[in-house]
């Protein structure tokens, strides 16, 4: 069977913004490297129109590094699913507006052979935790305080324990929580 992961940038206060993050070398080769573990991106409207704005066009971009341009290749070429109420169709290379049910399309998708499934938006995130279908996390904790924005796991209805499998610090002072979801 396969997994359903979750990797999300955090400040130290809890909050998830893309903004705020350091996106450096090191942690877009980690990206990179989690994307050879999975074969499918779920993502919600505001992820994918963020995402799709940059990623296809990466390799024009005369800042892109090494580390982008082969993250860019590998996001670019993977399955992405997309769900929103409103977008009436999608065009980046690799992916399909979802009009069926998420929890329906995750665990379809959970239960066919192949690589693991990411989720990339925190709505589908809280969505996924709340069905108990997220199976492991990567919490990307950077060193900053926001003090507002979105926060991690905001509105959710149920309580789950983690087992940390792995730790990682970044040179940038980001440090990478794995955790597997005990439910």
């Amino acid at each position: 069977m396969r997994k359903l992961v979750f990797a999300i940038n955090i400040t130290i206060d809890g909050f998830a913004d893309h903004t705020a993050g350091i996106a450096d070398d090191e942690l877009h080769d980690f990206f990179t490297d989690l994307l050879d573990t999975v074969d499918i991106s779920l993502m919600g409207r505001k992820t994918y129109q963020l995402m799709e704005n940059y990623w296809p066009k990466a390799y024009e971009d005369p800042k892109a590094t090494k580390s982008i341009i082969d993250f860019a290749d590998k996001f670019n070429a993977m399955n992405k699913i997309v769900f929103s109420n409103t977008l009436t169709e999608v065009s980046w290379k690799n992916s399909r507006l979802a009009s069926e049910d998420l929890l329906k399309v995750v665990s379809d998708l959970k239960n066919q052979n192949g690589k693991n499934i990411s989720a990339g938006s925190l709505s589908i995130a809280n969505q996924l935790f709340n069905a108990n279908l997220i199976d492991e996390f990567w919490f990307l904790i950077h060193p900053v305080v926001l003090g507002e924005g979105k926060k991690l796991f905001d509105g959710l209805d149920r309580k789950s324990q983690f087992e940390l499998l792995d730790i990682k610090k970044f040179n940038s002072g980001v440090v990478v929580l794995h955790y597997k979801n005990l439910r």
